[in-house]
């Protein structure tokens, strides 16, 4: 499919997307609600298979690893976090693979299809097009099956899924059409968004009650007590290990490299070092009307762009000034304002019309008008360079760096599997002597913590806390270079005794105790004020501060209060109206009503629009997403889908064993 794209033309002019697996898995778990089902049907699927959806099958491989990266993706770092949501994400995998699985199924049922020419434009106008076509042109075939490897996907797969992709969106795009929203509902919806209010407002800050907090050693009891179960095993696992670094950066300063070792690297490598044929050009570019919504040519905006063009074409051969003629011309937004500057280019990096002329052209001379599909070009070759290998004297010094640093690596990762092996026959601390390395024995540490010498490494801890009790040493890549280390000891996750938290119980049994304190003087505020039609009074008899707040509409902010989002119901006020407690900004607030100001008829009208296709974007969403609720509960029902549970289970177990 991909080598009929070859042959498309090169005037695609295409934004930078994401990966196909990203988009497909987006689509499906933010448009998919719900979980997961549990209805087996008859004859639940093999080992193996989470689930089968009509003919199709989702494997717990495929879960497993659609789930790990979507833990890459959220967490970049790895980290006992990742580790520990890997269930989680496992579970959001297979939600979102079935339901993928079970919207093609549905489409294919519809007579859906997906041709191989809608195909092709997807992937020359879609997410993914500046990757396999930048600068409109196709990246060929081995790097187009680079980028597909990468994804751990082959061609099929690759294509197959996003003709499956723009499946699910005819599916879509059929079942939310019928979305609807009239008038009054755009109306209230903008009336809503938009209207502005002014208000008094007293506020109980909970940071002010907690000063007047003194619990006494009694009270923290109680609720230490009250609350043992939440203090169980909080003291997480420690452990404590004997290790040794073998870093890479201390052997790479004493390693020699002799003009045999690279010499030998460049026989070797000597593909990469060869130099294509280039050019270095500069040009001025004048761009040409695009095809209209008809697919037709303004011919009059051609010819006027090519008159322009000749002009500026005539002044240059006249001996103008090329660096300021393109400046003052050229319609290249990029290389306009440096002179019409492109640098270096090879064969294959621009259209075909300016590669043929730039590369007929000699040193310093300057081309007649060329046609592509962005326009006319006038195009000057600063410097051309034949193709040809570097010689070995040229990259001598760029290759000793790498050559030294493969052979630290080497060596490093020789020096760590030797100390390995006889910590393991001779014991730790000789086999350390014997290598010159002094060993760190560590105190008791937990996942979070950094070892000296060792920079916070996710890796190395899962290493250490997945070691078995009383194992043999054992060996791990860090940044630095490899860690050789022994697991002498280990203590379980504890409960502390009161004394051991006592400042965590206070400051706990104080938040709480002063966020009840808040809600119930917030009360008292709001239905003695109410009682007294008066909510400066009430307020100063208690101690709370009253201010005023600007003209703010519901997506605006207010000092003490934060978004506006979190004190709606100040919008449904009548002026003078005194609001029941509101908690906001995590302080106790109560508001009386000064001005209520709505959105006038003009502004409605610049903003109607507006308003309509985020409220028919809205209700196609939930169309969509009844549609899907409803299709899996009849696929259930019907048993064309069946969920493996055991599976399921086992699958959850292990990404929680993982994490552990």
């Amino acid at each position: 499919m991909i080598r009929q794209l070859q042959n498309a033309g090169p005037t695609l002019k295409i934004v930078l997307g994401a990966l196909l697996v990203i988009i497909c898995a987006s689509m499906a778990i933010t448009l998919i609600p719900g979980g997961l089902g549990s209805s087996l049907g008859i004859g639940a699927p093999p080992p193996g298979v989470l689930a089968t959806v009509g003919d199709q099958t989702v494997t717990v491989n495929e879960v497993e690893r659609e789930a790990r990266a979507m833990v890459r993706q959220q967490f970049p770092r790895g980290g006992a976090q990742a580790s520990m949501l890997l269930p989680y994400f496992a579970s959001q995998a297979a939600q979102q693979i079935i339901n993928e699985k079970a919207l093609v199924a549905e489409a294919h049922r519809m007579g859906l299809r997906v041709s191989d020419e809608e195909l092709r434009d997807e992937l020359q106008h879609g997410q993914l097009g500046s990757m396999l076509f930048p600068d409109g042109k196709f990246v060929g075939q081995e790097e187009y099956e680079n980028f597909v490897q990468r994804n751990d996907l082959t061609v099929p797969q690759f294509e197959a899924l996003e003709k499956d992709f723009i499946l699910v969106r005819k599916l879509r795009a059929l079942v939310s059409s019928s979305a609807f929203v009239g008038d009054t509902d755009v109306r209230d919806e903008f009336n809503q968004r938009n209207t502005k209010v002014k208000f008094e407002y007293a506020v109980i800050t909970k940071a002010d009650i907690l000063k007047g907090l003194h619990p006494t050693d009694e009270e923290l009891k109680a609720f230490y007590d009250r609350n043992k179960a939440t203090y169980n095993n909080s003291i997480p696992e420690k452990r404590q290990i004997k290790y040794v670094v073998i870093d890479t950066a201390k052997i790479a300063a004493a390693t020699a490299v002799t003009d045999q070792d690279l010499q030998a690297f460049y026989d070797q490598h000597r593909d990469e070092y060869r130099v294509p044929e280039q050019v270095k050009v500069s040009h001025i570019l004048i761009k040409t009307p695009l095809p209209g919504p008809d697919g037709k040519v303004d011919e009059k905006g051609v010819a006027e762009a090519r008159a322009k063009a000749e002009d500026v074409l005539k002044q240059v051969k006249a001996g103008g000034d090329f660096a300021k003629l393109a400046e003052k011309y050229s319609d290249d937004p990029g290389s306009g304002k440096s002179g019409g500057e492109l640098g270096w280019i090879g064969r294959g990096r621009t259209v075909p019309e300016f590669e043929k002329a730039a590369f007929s052209l000699g040193k310093g001379q300057t081309s007649d008008l060329v046609k592509s599909s962005y326009g006319f070009h006038i195009i000057r070759v600063e410097d051309k360079q034949d193709a040809h290998l570097k010689t070995f004297a040229e990259v001598k010094s760029e290759i000793e760096e790498k050559v030294k640093q493969q052979k630290a690596a080497h060596a490093t990762e020789a020096d760590a599997n030797a100390l390995l092996s006889q910590a393991r026959t001779s014991g730790f601390d000789q086999a350390a002597a014997a290598k010159g390395e002094a060993a760190v024995t560590t105190d008791f540490f937990s996942r979070t913590d950094s070892l000296p010498g060792l920079a916070a490494n996710p890796q190395f801890m899962d290493a250490v806390f997945n070691e078995a009790d009383k194992a043999p040493p054992d060996v791990v890549q860090v940044p630095q270079g490899y860690v050789v280390f022994q697991l002498l000891a280990i203590r379980p996750p504890a409960t502390p005794t009161f004394e051991e938290i006592r400042a965590r119980v206070e400051n706990e049994f104080k938040n709480e105790r002063a966020g009840f304190l808040m809600q119930q003087k917030t009360q008292e505020l709001s239905d003695r004020a109410k009682a007294a039609h008066d909510l400066k009074k009430v307020a100063k008899e208690l101690g709370a501060t009253v201010k005023t707040s600007e003209l703010v509409a519901p997506d605006g902010q207010v000092p003490d209060i934060g978004s506006m989002s979190s004190a709606t119901a100040i919008f449904s006020l009548k002026p003078g109206d005194i609001s029941a407690p509101i908690t906001a900004g995590g302080n106790g607030v109560v508001a009386q009503l000064l001005e209520k100001q709505a959105p006038t008829d003009q502004e409605f009208a610049e903003k109607k629009d507006q308003t309509r296709q985020s409220l028919i974007e809205a209700k196609q969403n939930d169309l969509f997403g009844l549609f899907v609720t409803n299709l899996r509960k009849d696929m259930e029902s019907s048993h064309r889908l069946k969920v493996n549970e055991e599976e399921m289970k086992n699958l959850t177990r292990q990404g929680a064993q993982e994490g552990s």
